[in-house]
């Protein structure tokens, strides 16, 4: 299977469940609007997302997945279900041990670390507290699952654990239309909500256990070791595991700072569903395919190929999110009007929520890159810079949020995001080429100023055409002609940005088919190797 078609697999899934998720926020967005229950909610369920990253996806996605396919390679499916039984041990304890102390816990954390700007508000504290509670078993889960993504995507069967979040958008989508249906008031919704995100997490760990069964793995409880092979993963993902948390640090200061404010919060998550939409589809299959197939290429000594990969998942990842980000930049308060204005989501909550997510609409291609340049340091067993960078990038981001919250509320701290986010990116990549691991590509470097031209001329025509369609974008206009209207821009403005792009030689349909063809004749090859290996 091609580079493409591997992220083309991973993204349809994501993709999926973002749309779902636009679903989702519609309903709540209807259901709370930005008040305080939007906020309680969107604050509690935080937390264990936080940790969840913490100790699981940045831990795993970056240490566990090269171990593991190194198993795969030296001792076979035993050696790997062995480690993996011996690593499932150590996680399940330690994530009991956290979820116990985190709920006895869960009043001081709330009210000093995560949301100190609630206190004033003794509805809102409790409400917060109490959802916490209920939803942070969510991180036990979710962390296992993500354990169980990372041996599926070794064994390249991406297409479960991708698919697996779209079952948290199914099952929140039915309790917000039971609400709605029976009437419910805002604070029944919230509680309704956190019992089904626990009921979700319980669900995807499901699915993805039963799709590594199908694979052939079958994952016993062993008492919790510290073997060597336990060591090692705990001295490569600790490093990783601080660069997640850092970043996840990053949002909860910026949720503290937030808290201060009624409604700010809750229009920084509404904003951040939309820009994660291209994040996730493009950068996530970007990071979740490049990883496995990078350190493949460095343990095969391959280093033309590892070169091959990295450049064309950047060339990828620009072709992809320059448009979405000069979209978001031109048009944010017609996107944020059509999906979320209606019940107690207002016009004024439409213009701040609309600014942020033009705000982020600047950062995109830095969260995006970030994304394909970091697996060039984890392949390598470099989880160490990554996390130095992060550092770096998290004061930047404190420092500015701090300084621009006061005179922009949270357009400011999401400005701070971004600066950060691009500070991030040209240190990650700055490092890969001052160690020589980022080879000079002159296509790639030739393509890149075209695919910004053609980009600055999409938002252009889109900036113009928004001008003249006031009316049919405004609130005043019915649903359906917003929704047409939107969609016929869209689909425009695609048109244009391909034409431009293909016209001026920023993408080449002859090097899309040379990557397949190069993807198929490498796939045929890893088979042949593979039976081989099991004969």
């Amino acid at each position: 299977m091609s580079l493409v078609k591997k992220f083309a697999t991973v993204g349809g899934a994501t993709l999926g469940s973002r749309l779902f998720g636009f679903i989702r926020e519609t309903f709540m967005a209807a259901a709370l609007g930005t008040g305080p229950v939007a906020d309680a909610f969107n604050t509690a369920f935080r937390l264990p997302n936080t940790f969840r990253r913490l100790f699981a996806e940045g831990a795993f996605n970056s240490a566990f997945v090269p171990l593991f396919a190194k198993e795969i390679e030296a001792h076979g499916m035993d050696g790997a279900r062995r480690f993996s039984e011996e690593v499932f041990g150590v996680l399940f304890t330690v994530l009991l041990l956290l979820t116990i102390a985190m709920e006895l816990a869960m009043p001081f954390i709330v009210g000093q670390l995560i949301a100190p700007g609630f206190a004033d508000d003794p509805a809102k504290f409790t409400s917060t507290v109490t959802f916490a509670t209920i939803m942070f078993p969510y991180l036990a889960c979710m962390s296992l699952a993500a354990m169980m993504a990372g041996m599926l995507n070794s064994l390249h069967r991406y297409f479960a654990a991708a698919i697996a979040p779209v079952f948290l958008n199914f099952i929140l989508i039915g309790v917000l239309a039971y609400a709605w249906y029976s009437g419910q008031d805002a604070v029944a919704v919230g509680y309704d909500l956190s019992w089904g995100v626990l009921a979700a997490g319980l669900v995807q760990l499901a699915i993805v256990w039963v799709a590594v069964r199908n694979a052939g793995i079958r994952i016993g409880f062993r008492r919790p070791r510290l073997t060597a092979n336990v060591k090692r993963l705990l001295v490569l993902a600790l490093p990783a595991a601080i660069t997640g948390g850092i970043t996840q640090i990053n949002l909860l200061i910026n949720t503290n700072i937030a808290s201060a404010k009624e409604g700010a919060v809750s229009s920084l998550v509404y904003a951040d569903r939309i820009y994660q939409l291209p994040l996730g589809v493009v950068g996530i299959a970007v990071a979740t395919v490049l990883l496995p197939e990078l350190a493949r290429a460095l343990r095969g000594g391959n280093l033309n190929e590892a070169a091959n990969l990295q450049n064309r998942s950047v060339e990828f990842t620009l072709f992809l999110t320059l448009p979405a980000a000069a979209a978001l930049l031109v048009m944010s308060e017609p996107i944020v009007r059509l999906l979320f204005e209606r019940g107690q989501f207002s016009p004024e909550s439409t213009v701040v929520v609309g600014h942020i997510l033009a705000i982020y609409g600047l950062g995109l291609p830095a969260f995006v890159l970030i994304k394909a340049f970091i697996p060039g340091f984890f392949a390598r067993e470099d989880t160490r810079t990554p996390m130095i960078f992060a550092g770096i990038s998290v004061a930047v981001n404190v420092s500015l949020a701090l300084t621009l919250f006061p005179l922009l509320a949270a357009s400011g701290i999401a400005t701070a995001e971004i600066v950060a986010g691009w500070v991030n990116a040209l240190l990650l990549f700055a490092t890969l080429v001052w160690r020589g691991h980022w080879g000079r590509d002159i296509p790639l470097l030739t393509r890149i100023p075209r695919l910004v031209i053609a980009a600055a001329v999409m938002a252009a025509a889109l900036y113009f055409a928004v001008d003249r369609l006031a009316f049919p974008l405004s609130s005043a206009a019915p649903l359906t002609t917003r929704a047409l209207t939107l969609c016929g821009l869209i689909a425009a403005a695609m048109a244009i940005y391909f034409a431009v792009a293909f016209g001026i030689g920023g993408a080449s349909l002859s090097m899309v088919r040379r990557s397949v063809k190069r993807g198929a004749s490498a796939s045929s090859v890893e088979r042949a190797s593979e039976g081989v290996d099991r004969q």
